[in-house]
């Protein structure tokens, strides 16, 4: 599913659909505000750290959890990731081992993530948490669990991309949002907004509602690999939150991109669509490029075909996290 246009509209000039669908998000506010309040909220002998959003799609936690995760790691502190597998089939909970897993078993974002720590899939995020603290976790880094109630969270963390804010403010149907801001965020003890200096700028600008929330500002920056990608004729495509932010890193890092396909987030590449790529590639002889979360979906005997962009998280105030991790650790 990719997110209605009339969602990014100014919040000062709402479209004629978020008036009319108005009704239906004060519904789903108010299901939001009774299912938190009712908890069960259970406290865990580890600290848990939840990494999470209020909007609906990308903003930028998987990345936020990998950093965390090897922060973490630096400090002699085993962090396993609790995902609930969103798009894989697995109820769990059950740990990821890249070799005998897949993205349609686990979700394309835990195969991603289990290249770097410990991963665990559930559906119940009290059990998978549980499960990964009996398997020795020392801290349990919760993915996308911002609104999920079952765990008391040590350290809420709401990530934001800069560029995109909140979108129109509305709550889902009417808006992007989960549940409405002001709520969500009176839960977050930081923000982690993801984006270059001006965006960073104009979302302070924009949304005055994050004033006086704890703050790191971040982006998102290629991993240095070695490849050479200046003019480099490439076939991009990507089935994220936002596919161009993809493309225009890839034109940044110096590729000749001759053409650019976006697909839905989370969505499974067909053998038709494989087949389309692959054969415009060879016709206009040009690479395939794609993101690492994309690559853990595709089949294996497909991966051959393709380069991936790695993008790893970069924190303007370092210390200023570690000082967070130290308390919470301390």
């Amino acid at each position: 599913m990719r997110a209605p246009l009339f969602w990014h509209k100014s919040r000062r000039k709402l479209g004629f659909l978020s008036i009319i669908l108005s009704p239906l998000a004060w519904a789903w506010h108010r299901g939001s505000v009774r299912r938190l309040a009712n908890g069960p909220w259970e406290k865990l002998s580890v600290p848990v750290i939840c990494v999470g959003n209020i909007n609906v799609g990308g903003t930028g936690k998987t990345p936020t959890v990998i950093a965390l995760q090897s922060l973490l790691a630096d400090r002699g502190i085993a962090a396993h990731i609790v995902s609930k597998g969103y798009g894989g089939t697995e109820i769990g909970p059950i740990k990821v081992i890249e070799r005998d897993h897949s993205a349609a078993q686990m979700g394309d974002e835990p195969m991603l993530m289990a290249a770097f720590g410990p991963v665990w899939v559930s559906k119940d995020r009290a059990l998978g948490a549980k499960a990964a603290i009996k398997d020795g976790a020392q801290a349990i880094l919760l993915d996308d669990g911002f609104q999920n109630p079952a765990l008391h969270q040590d350290l809420s963390i709401v990530v934001i991309d800069a560029e995109v804010g909140f979108g129109n403010g509305k709550v889902m149907p009417a808006g992007p949002l989960r549940e409405n801001l002001i709520t969500g965020l009176a839960r977050a003890n930081l923000i982690v907004s993801i984006g270059n200096s001006t965006a960073q700028t104009s979302l302070t600008d924009t949304w005055p509602e994050i004033a006086g929330i704890e703050r790191l500002n971040a982006h998102l920056a290629p991993l240095q690999t070695g490849m050479d990608w200046k003019g480099l004729r490439a076939i991009a495509f990507a089935g994220i939150g936002r596919p161009g932010k993809f493309f225009n890193t890839l034109k940044d890092q110096g590729a000749n991109i001759i053409a650019a396909h976006s697909f839905a987030d989370h969505g499974t590449y067909s053998d038709a669509v494989l087949n389309r790529l692959k054969a415009e590639a060879q016709k206009s002889n040009a690479q395939l490029v794609t993101t690492e979360k994309d690559a853990a979906r595709l089949p294996a005997s497909f991966r051959p075909n393709i380069l991936t962009l790695p993008v790893r998280l970069k924190f303007g105030d370092q210390a200023s996290l570690t000082a967070i991790l130290d308390r919470l650790f301390s």
